[in-house]
């Protein structure tokens, strides 16, 4: 392809500038379903299964996904597609801000306001981070895609850190009108930054047949897309992976605080400590990625190395539930955050790669990627809530309560060796030699 940059693809400047838009992206999100949680908890008293339900339907919505890259898809830019849904993720965060303020008084408008906010939120995020990995996947040379993948995420991971901070400094003493003000600088700022960070960066891009309005509709690309091997595959992949992830996330601190008998404050730091062996992970394989190994052989590699790493990380961790005080948890919880770190970056990079791949796919990279994505919204709405009702199913079965994050652990390990033997498999998957789905299905529609 061509591109504004050279000919070879994106340059890093470009690949920043799209960073910064995971970065907005991130930093909404988090303002949304971390703080507006603590508020609706803590200060409205409100049930904690209320934003726990609100966070789910974000992420339901989201298995729009797949609709979102088809439109981006059809399109001459995805520009408009990052803008537009960036837009409405930030409207659908001010109107959470606001709903959360009317909870306490008017329940009934404040939950359908939050029901409404939610949903937006989800479609926002759905429609700009879709198209945005769309226009990486096909504008990024296959020599930079682990890096990028890096880049990108690390910049997501530094504007929710970035978010939260400025809102921990700004939102207290805490007020309603407070917390809108809060809530409307931080939407403004991540559209604003996201508006200026794609501006033009399509310049030059030679857009695919498909991306003029030429390719199949959603219903054939989808169709299509399942169709090949590969893709199949990585779906399954991905959900497989990412059901692990999440289900550890809602049950790290918990677990820090019953068996090992860590503050608040401990476990928060523990958490932290995982985040940053998350970084870490990400930074290793962007450098040696890009050093070492450019090939999508070597990505898959690195997934299979993080998976099989996250399932010794969270398998040892078990027996340091099994073991109790004493048992080395700091060093344990890093290397698990580490090995997590290694294998998803590498599967983006890898996503990248598998966007464009395979008979058909040039210009469908955007339902490809809804796809993936629909995978991992799917993910994460049932592995959070499944880790933790394991752990109260658990306390309840055993005598002690130190069995069920044994249990727990050892089934999320389980899983992150199945992730593993999937991307292998996807490694092993050969590519039909022509995919028949786009001219059957218009065919039979002729």
């Amino acid at each position: 392809m061509t591109t504004a940059d050279d000919a070879r693809g994106f340059g890093w400047p470009t690949i920043v500038r799209l960073g910064l838009v995971q970065s907005a992206l991130g930093g909404v999100v988090a303002l949304c379903t971390s703080t507006l949680n603590r508020i609706m908890v803590v200060e409205y008293a409100l049930p904690a299964m209320l934003p726990a339900a609100l966070v789910a339907l974000h992420y339901a919505v989201q298995l729009s996904r797949p609709a979102w890259g088809h439109g981006s898809d059809k399109g001459a830019r995805r520009t408009p597609w990052i803008v537009g849904g960036m837009a409405v993720l930030a409207l659908g965060a001010l109107l959470a801000a606001y709903a959360t303020t009317q909870m306490a008084g008017a329940r009934a408008l404040g939950l359908t306001l939050g029901l409404t906010a939610f949903v937006l939120i989800g479609g926002g995020v759905g429609a700009a981070g879709t198209s945005l990995l769309a226009l990486l996947a096909a504008g990024v040379a296959p020599a930079r895609r682990g890096a990028a993948a890096s880049i990108t995420w690390i910049m997501m991971i530094f504007g929710i850190v970035l978010s939260l901070k400025l809102v921990g400094l700004t939102l207290d003493p805490f007020s309603p009108a407070r917390l809108l003000a809060v809530a409307a600088t931080v939407a403004a700022t991540a559209f604003a930054l996201a508006t200026l960070a794609v501006f033009r960066v399509e310049r030059g891009v030679v857009a695919a047949p498909a991306r003029l309005g030429l390719g199949p509709d959603f219903r054939t690309a989808l169709a299509a897309a399942w169709a090949d091997r590969k893709a199949r595959a990585f779906t399954l992949f991905v959900f497989a992976s990412m059901l692990a992830y999440s289900a550890q996330e809602l049950i790290l601190e918990p677990f820090a605080g019953l068996i090992f008998r860590l503050t608040p404050g401990q476990s928060a730091s523990l958490s932290s400590l995982q985040h940053g062996g998350v970084l870490l992970g990400m930074i290793v394989v962007g450098v040696a990625a890009n050093a070492f190994g450019r090939s999508e052989a070597s990505l898959r590699r690195w997934t299979v190395a993080g998976c099989l790493g996250s399932a010794v990380g969270i398998g040892v961790l078990a027996l340091g539930a099994a073991s109790g005080p004493g048992w080395p948890l700091r060093p344990n919880v890093f290397v698990l955050g580490f090995a997590n770190g290694v294998f998803a970056v590498a599967a983006i990079g890898s996503m990248m790669a598998l966007a464009g791949a395979g008979a058909g796919a040039k210009g469908q990279e955007g339902v490809r990627m809804g796809l993936w994505g629909g995978a991992q919204a799917i993910a994460f709405a049932c592995g959070g809530f499944l880790g933790a009702a394991g752990v109260d199913a658990g306390r309840h079965a055993f005598a002690h309560q130190a069995d069920a994050f044994v249990a727990v652990f050892a089934v999320e390990a389980a899983i992150f060796l199945a992730a593993a033997w999937l991307a292998a498999r996807v490694a092993r998957a050969t590519d039909p030699e022509l995919t028949r789905a786009w001219p059957a299905a218009l065919a039979q529609r002729s």
